[in-house]
């Protein structure tokens, strides 16, 4: 019987039927480690305990009631993760996508209510993914995913990352902020240098524009810090969350200052699921995790372990891996083949890794990953490398470079 699901995933031929930690269990028995955690959202792994406590006593008391009424875990999770940050307020999503939209919503609001509705333009760079929304899919200005569904949202800009010249450059009348991801995860785990974050940063407060963060993909301790702008030192006025704040639990945010949130008053934005107890449950217990004493740096001398390992497979490996970038635990392979059949030939050698643009493939394991496991994966990794330069279709060096 043909699949009554809308066909847009390119799904691999397996399914899972239970996880524990790092592992996930198939439903033919095969045990598979996993290098991809889901797309970086499973930060505490599979089954965690403390998640599944969590989740099973709040389903045992109360699912949904709305944002008409008090939220008490929600209040609790918004003054951890204010207190934890730059920010002042917080606004609760189902989704980083959603979150994204509250931040573009909040940055032209903030102007709007200043007396300047012109200045709803935001600036995004190349290369960009900020999520599949029609405003979104615009902001990350990718012909691919724009391709079909109509005119173009208007009100972005996109430009090269990195140039700070092209950056002022492009800051006109109607600029009223600046959106950028502090690594590019679905454009092919590419780091924005610090300075230039803190070059976007002076520039902002000259011009008086709003600086938006996307650390969907690095935040919640995935990069070594506990969001990703903390390597730079330059904070945003807001920032937008999602992945490992839930832990696998559909869940988004919207981090702001007081004064970058001003706008955004009662009815004038909201969300019938977002803030829910269940996700405000899971959330509390992944923030009891990741904030507890040396968590996060264990993830960052944990990344500076699993980088070496990569770069020795790399050395091992030329004519497969180019290069080895990225931050903590969120690393990418600059292959010189397609990232879709190092992906297979890993899969194959049952590990699980993620492809993304640029010609990367992603290693972003849970953040629970034990050096022991993250060994075994590289070991399997070795295994996929030979076997693909073994294949009747040999790797050309240079081919995908």
């Amino acid at each position: 019987m043909s699949s009554a699901i809308v066909p847009v995933y390119a799904r691999a031929d397996v399914a899972f039927e239970r996880g524990e930690g790092c592992w996930l269990t198939a439903t033919t028995g095969e045990r598979y480690l996993d290098f991809g955690a889901g797309i970086a959202v499973n930060a505490l792994g599979h089954a965690h305990p403390r998640l599944v406590a969590a989740l099973t006593e709040q389903a045992g008391k109360l699912w949904h009631t709305s944002n008409l009424f008090q939220i008490p875990d929600g209040e609790r999770l918004a003054r951890r993760l204010a207190d934890a940050t730059f920010a002042d307020l917080v606004f609760f999503t189902n989704s980083g996508a959603e979150a994204n939209e509250a931040a573009i919503k909040m940055a032209r609001r903030r102007h709007a209510i200043d007396g300047h509705p012109e200045k709803y333009r935001i600036l995004t760079f190349e290369g960009a993914f900020h999520g599949r929304t029609l405003a979104t899919i615009a902001a990350g200005g990718q012909a691919k995913y724009i391709e079909g569904f109509g005119p173009k949202v208007d009100g972005f800009d996109q430009i090269p990352a990195t140039d700070i010249a092209a950056v002022e450059a492009a800051i006109g009348p109607g600029t009223g902020a600046i959106l950028i991801e502090p690594i590019q995860g679905e454009g092919g785990v590419r780091t924005i240098p610090a300075s230039f974050l803190r070059g976007l940063r002076a520039l902002c407060d000259a011009r008086g524009l709003l600086l938006i963060y996307d650390e969907v993909q690095t935040g919640v301790g995935r990069t070594g810090k506990l969001f990703a702008y903390e390597h730079s030192g330059a904070a945003p006025d807001i920032m937008t969350i999602a992945k490992g704040i839930g832990g696998g639990f559909p869940m988004g945010a919207c981090l702001a200052t007081a004064d970058a949130a001003r706008g955004l008053t009662v009815g004038v934005h909201g969300s019938t699921f977002g803030g829910n107890p269940l996700a405000m449950a899971v959330g509390n217990a992944v923030l009891d995790e990741v904030l507890a004493d040396g968590f996060v740096a264990r993830v960052a001398r944990l990344g500076s372990f699993a980088r070496q390992r990569l770069a020795e497979l790399k050395d091992r490996h030329p004519d497969v891996i180019a290069e080895v970038r990225g931050e903590g635990l969120m690393i990418g392979l600059k292959l010189k083949l397609s990232p879709q059949d190092f992906a297979a030939a890993a899969r194959r050698r049952h590990l699980l890794t993620i492809p993304a643009g640029d010609n990367v493939v992603r290693i972003v394991p849970p953040l629970i990953i034990t050096e022991e496991e993250f060994a075994e994966g590289v070991r399997r990794l070795d295994e996929a490398c030979a076997d693909l330069e073994a294949s009747p279709a040999p790797v050309k060096k240079g081919a995908y470079a």
